[in-house]
């Protein structure tokens, strides 16, 4: 299972709102270029386009939502693509909000079954790792628009302009005979840079207990 967290000094109901509410969810999460809601259940549909012209569609349902008395918050959710293109055949994760003294946790676990017959297996050893990674940079974006309010469209030029002035120096260190490769990829993000490493990966405990 994949497992992301991260920890937003916001309100629990901003967090909440930028999470549910799909034409916001969309503007930070790296992972879709559409979402939208159809039926009275929770259904959505969602897209993510791979390359110009070619978008990859799954249909998602939101399982069940529960609200603690101590404000924590879980909404389960179920999806599947049909797509011959999708590495993702289906799955089912949730979303986790936890109120802190500082702010939220927000955090999420999901698995899925691969598609692409015998071959899903063995290309899922490189996909997974990056979807986890697609997953964390935009729990970091989501969190820099909530604390610092950093657009995501802001933040994620950002991202690309830092990439991009990366790999010039990258270029001409090369070029040059410098070893720059450890530099160009310890440097820390700048701080209004989204960056996954931001985010943990490792199943903490919610309360002192999975729940």
């Amino acid at each position: 299972m994949l497992y992301i967290e991260t920890s937003i000094a916001a309100p629990l109901t901003d967090v909440w709102r930028l999470t549910r509410d799909v034409a916001q969810h969309v503007r930070w999460d790296l992972r879709f270029s559409t979402i939208e809601r159809y039926g009275p259940d929770g259904r959505f549909r969602y897209a993510t386009r791979v390359l110009p012209g070619l978008t990859v569609a799954g249909v998602g349902v939101t399982a069940g939502e529960r609200h603690g008395p101590d404000g924590r918050a879980t909404s389960a959710l179920r999806f599947t693509c049909s797509h011959p293109l999708s590495l993702i055949r289906s799955g089912a994760g949730y979303w986790r909000y936890v109120p802190t003294p500082d702010g939220v946790r927000f955090l999420t676990g999901y698995d899925y079954v691969p598609g692409w017959g015998r071959l899903g297996p063995v290309a899922d050893l490189a996909f997974r790792p990056l979807f986890g990674w697609a997953t964390a940079w935009s729990f970091d974006r989501l969190r820099l628009w909530l604390e610092r309010g950093i657009p995501p469209e802001r933040s994620g030029n950002q991202a690309l302009a830092e990439a991009a002035v990366r790999l010039v120096i990258a270029v001409a260190g090369v070029a040059a005979g410098w070893s720059v490769l450890a530099l160009v990829v310890f440097l820390p993000p700048l701080p209004g840079t989204p960056a996954a490493r931001r985010c943990r990966r490792r199943f903490r405990g919610v309360g002192g207990a999975r729940s």
